[in-house]
């Protein structure tokens, strides 16, 4: 579920072409004159929404919202596909693909680089992330990370992070040891190289629980509100909103229905996930819906809906760490046009 990487410093900005037409059908040459010929179906506009990282419980209400039809009664043909070497978050600036999973870091970073991404929706209200670490390491706060290794998979945010919440217990960030595991499995890394590491509780939490591993956890939005920020969310390019709305306010119908569905029903949800991707752990799969689906609009007044000051509370926290080249123009960064009034 960990979302990755730093944007490169320019794009180049670009529009997919979506599919808008589709081959008429014709009576036959022997269709009796007096017989009417049925009309085709009206063609479903084509598109794609790519993921982040590989298919999870955060993807869920895309899923849900394809198997139930619910692009379909927008009229869209809607494909969800893996991200390229590149990212979504890039492949989405370039139009090469008009949706994308992002989350609040790489939208502030891209906006600020002048990348034209807008988030549509908050897929979860509230951030689930954290530092995790076996229980026999005994790491309860972040002044216990003094003399310990944590394994990062190299984004500059993460020693700001870790400094932030160190510095809050009076510990020393120079005491702690950081190495770079990348794509690690966090089960393997924590049993040879390292303490701890920075997870998604609903899915390696909820792993570790199944498996009978025990952590420790320490929710990075528990030491200051600014780190509460959205991870995932769903974006697009400016390009698509200018140009094609009617298709963005078609897509967030029926994701946010999708996901609607999937905070309510997670039993169902997680069914049609493993029906889609079946060769994720049913067990993992099953228990992880049901820990996150009430999380997906948790507070908010309605799923997706993003608040302006968690959109400027993480900008000023990354400009006070020295993340952002320049400060973040908030209102262009996203947007709650697109999501359903009720």
């Amino acid at each position: 579920m960990r979302t990755s990487k730093r944007l490169p410093a320019t794009l180049l900005s670009g529009l997919l072409v979506l599919a808008l037409s589709a081959c008429g059908q014709s009576a036959t040459p022997d269709t009796p004159s007096d017989k009417k010929t049925p009309e085709a179906a009206p063609a479903k506009t084509q598109s794609k929404v790519v993921l982040d990282w590989t298919p999870n419980t955060n993807h869920t209400g895309l899923y849900v919202a394809l198997e139930k039809g619910y692009y379909a009664e927008q009229g869209l043909d809607i494909e969800i596909v893996q991200p390229g070497m590149n990212g979504a978050d890039t492949m989405v600036a370039t139009g090469e693909i008009p949706f994308g999973v992002s989350y609040q870091e790489g939208v502030t970073q891209a906006r600020t680089q002048n990348v034209p991404i807008v988030s549509l929706a908050a897929v979860i209200q509230h951030n689930t992330s954290g530092f995790a670490s076996p229980v026999s390491k005994k790491i309860l706060s972040p002044k216990d990370f003094e003399g310990k290794t944590y394994g990062g998979y190299g984004a500059p945010s993460e020693k700001a992070v870790l400094q932030s919440l160190m510095s809050l217990e009076k510990a020393d960030i120079n005491k702690l040891n950081m190495i770079n595991v990348g794509e690690a499995d966090y089960f393997t890394a924590v049993k040879r190289d390292i303490d701890f590491a920075w997870i998604f509780y609903a899915w390696t939490g909820i792993e570790a629980e199944l498996r009978n591993e025990p952590i420790n956890m320490i929710y990075v939005n528990k030491y200051s509100d600014k780190l509460d920020y959205y991870t995932p969310v769903l974006i697009t390019n400016e390009k698509m909103i200018q140009e094609k709305p009617e298709i963005v306010k078609a897509f967030m119908a029926a994701t946010s229905k999708g996901y609607q569905y999937a905070g309510k029903h997670p039993e169902e949800a997680a069914s049609i996930l493993l029906k889609h991707v079946p060769d994720l752990d049913e067990k993992l799969v099953k228990a992880s819906q049901k820990w996150l689906s009430p999380r997906y609009q948790d507070d908010a007044p309605r799923w997706g809906e993003q608040k302006r000051d968690v959109w400027q509370g993480y900008s000023d926290w990354m400009v006070e760490h020295q993340l952002l080249e320049k400060p973040l123009d908030v209102d262009k960064a996203f947007t709650n046009d697109f999501l359903p009034k009720s």
